[in-house]
This record gives structure tokens, C-alpha cells and sequence, in this order.
């Protein structure tokens, strides 16, 4: 109603006018959202219908019957042409639907569609790149891996918390067992202890690759992740030649303004030991410093183990996750993009392969 004044439940004048204007609000709704909008407006708490259908409780108890049949008829009235309304255009909605979505199944299809690269592979490969071009070599080993290997060569005693069933996945024999049993790996670093026993000295190698470890998958974890670690062992190496290359790693993976710090920590396979952060000006709440992973100098107990004499040879070594690495760079914020094989989110990085 366009007036002002209340409608007034004996008014059947008004109650009339009220009810054609609603009428004509319903026809010319052309859309569900229109429907509604008008619905509201001739229904809702606000409209003249329901004000005046509140009054009848002031009225006398004479007019209280003609006032209810009265109104009781208009608004059944509406509510009957509302749901007329909203069946056809929930018909036309339907029909127009059909129509636009048509799929023609007797036209040819791609039998082989194309496929596409992860980008966590593309960033595997860039960071095998970087080092071989800084003269390192890429060195790989298994996955399923030798418990003396994966804990005992990289200085992991036999009470460390990570050779429990929590943290590891036991192939063969378990964590309370006095033979050593086989694991999938946890870390990339039994690499490097097969690398220190099999090869001569000095050595300067990158391990990228697969690992495991006994987590639930949620947004920032996975059981199955990759990392790419690195090690090098010469004679004269120092933490300055350590932070040199981390610094050179990460203006190659984040841009010519990325930079590092190293905080004093503990790794059984190192020491001294420092978690290496990452200037990030795209920290979340303003460029800040962001745990990337962790380095040291690798301890003489690894070298020992491995045969190599710790006064005439050292060696530093360093690891960092490529999801995370990866997460970073791009703004990923849930792992579960990462890992569920959605074509989508790869095709993204312009990594889409070619159909054969």
C-alpha cells in the first residue's frame, strides 16, 4: 500500500486494494528472486496484511469474527497466487536450465585428455637445476629404507621419539625390536648416508624426493610429502659456506629480495644445529620472518659412521619441505589442494601436458 494510515481490519475497501497490489507485485515477478522480494513485501512482518491482521485482537468481540474472515480470506488468497507464481517460474527456471546445459553426447570427444603436470614435479626439477648448476650433483635412494640407515647412520638413537610407531611407518620388524627392521623413510637424509659410504670425498649433493611419516592429513600436513635436502663435505667447510648457499637457494626459489637467518636448535645429525627462517613480505598480518626448515654442520658421529676422519674433513647440510616451499610461493593455504589430484588446480601453473 502506497498510504501511510494503518489498515484496519474491518476496512474491506482496503484489505481489497491491499490484496490487488500484491496480486500485481506476484504476476510481475519474472524471476524466483523477484518472487521473493515480493513476497516479502506483501507477507512479511512490515506488511499492511499482517499489521492489520495484528489488530484484531484490540477489536470488539463482535468484529473479531467479520475482521478474521475477512482477512483470513484475503491472505489465503495471496499465499494461493504466490505458490501458483512460484510454480511456473520454478518450471521456466528448470526448462531454461535444460536448455542452456544441453549436453550433445553424439558429438566427438577427446578420448585422451590431456593430463597435467603437478607443480610440485616442476618444482622438484627447478631445485634439481639450481644445484646442478651450482656444480652439486642429484643423488637418490629407496623409499622403503634400512632402520640403521634412515636413524642409526644419522646419529637418531635408540630411544629417539621419531623411531616410534607414531612418527614411523615399519615395513618389517617394529620400533622395540633390538634387530633393526625396514621403514619407509622419514627424511630424505638417508641419502646422504648411503652418499658418505659409497662415494669418495668431497661430496656435494642434493637429495630431492618422497617421505613418510605417520601424520593425519589436514590443511598444513600430509603422510606423504617431499623434500629436497642438501650436503656437502670438503675439507675447510664452515657455517659461513652454509649460510652462503641457503642464502643463494632462497633468491632462487623467492625472488632477489628473499633472505635467511639461522636460530640456534637441535638435530641429532648435526651440530651446531639452526632453524632457518625466510624473510617473507607476504606473511599473513605483514612481512615477517617464517620457518623454512632446518641445517647445521653435520656432526662427527654422522662422519664417523660413515667412515670419514672429522679432523681432516667437515661438512654442513640443510632440508626443507617443497610442499611448504611451494605453499609459500604461491599462497596455497590448504594442503588437501595440494594432494587430492585435481587436474584444476595444476592446469593453474600452466603445467598442462599434451595429449597422445
Amino acid at each position: 500500500m502506497t498510504t501511510t494510515t494503518p489498515l484496519s481490519p474491518l476496512d474491506a475497501d482496503g484489505v481489497a486494494a491491499a490484496v490487488e497490489e500484491a496480486l500485481a507485485a506476484v504476476t510481475a515477478a519474472t524471476t524466483l528472486e523477484e518472487l521473493k522480494t515480493a513476497r516479502l513485501a506483501h507477507t512479511g512482518d512490515r506488511a499492511p496484511l499482517t499489521l492489520a491482521n495484528r489488530e484484531i485482537g484490540r477489536l470488539a468481540p463482535k468484529d473479531k469474527a467479520t475482521a478474521g474472515r475477512l482477512l483470513g480470506q484475503a491472505r489465503g488468497r495471496l499465499q494461493q497466487a504466490i505458490a501458483a507464481r512460484q510454480a511456473e517460474l520454478e518450471a521456466e527456471e528448470e526448462e531454461r536450465r535444460l536448455r542452456e546445459e544441453t549436453v550433445d553426447v553424439t558429438l566427438p570427444v577427446d578420448r585422451r585428455p590431456r593430463g597435467a603436470r603437478h607443480p610440485l614435479e616442476i618444482l622438484q626439477e627447478e631445485v634439481g637445476d639450481f644445484f646442478v648448476a651450482m656444480g652439486w650433483e642429484i643423488a637418490e635412494g629407496p623409499e622403503v629404507e634400512h632402520e640403521w640407515l634412515n636413524f642409526d647412520a644419522l646419529n637418531h638413537g635408540p630411544d629417539h621419539p621419531a623411531r616410534q610407531m607414531a612418527d614411523t611407518f615399519y615395513v618389517r620388524g617394529t620400533a622395540e625390536r633390538e634387530t633393526p627392521g625396514l621403514v619407509l623413510r622419514t627424511h630424505t637424509s638417508p641419502v646422504q648416508a648411503r652418499t658418505l659410504l659409497e662415494r669418495d670425498l668431497p661430496v656435494y649433493i642434493a637429495c630431492p624426493g618422497k617421505v613418510f611419516r605417520n601424520d593425519a592429513l589436514d590443511a598444513t600436513h600430509t603422510p606423504v610429502f617431499h623434500q629436497v635436502e642438501g650436503l656437502a663435505v670438503d675439507r675447510g667447510l664452515t657455517m659461513a659456506h652454509l649460510k652462503g648457499t641457503l642464502d643463494h637457494f632462497a633468491r632462487a626459489m623467492f625472488g632477489p629480495e628473499a633472505r635467511t637467518r639461522l636460530r640456534p636448535s637441535f638435530f641429532p645429525f648435526t651440530e651446531p644445529s639452526a632453524e632457518m627462517d625466510l624473510w617473507f613480505p607476504q606473511k599473513k598480518g605483514g612481512a615477517g620472518w617464517i620457518e623454512w626448515g632446518g641445517c647445521g654442520m653435520v656432526d662427527p658421529q654422522v662422519l664417523v659412521a660413515a667412515g670419514i676422519d672429522p679432523d681432516e674433513y667437515t661438512g654442513f647440510a640443510f632440508g626443507m619441505g617443497l610442499e611448504r616451499t611451494l605453499m609459500l610461493r604461491h599462497g596455497i593455504a590448504d594442503m588437501h589442494d595440494i594432494v587430492e589430484g585435481d587436474m584444476r588446480f595444476s592446469r593453474q601453473f600452466g603445467t598442462t601436458g599434451k595429449g597422445n
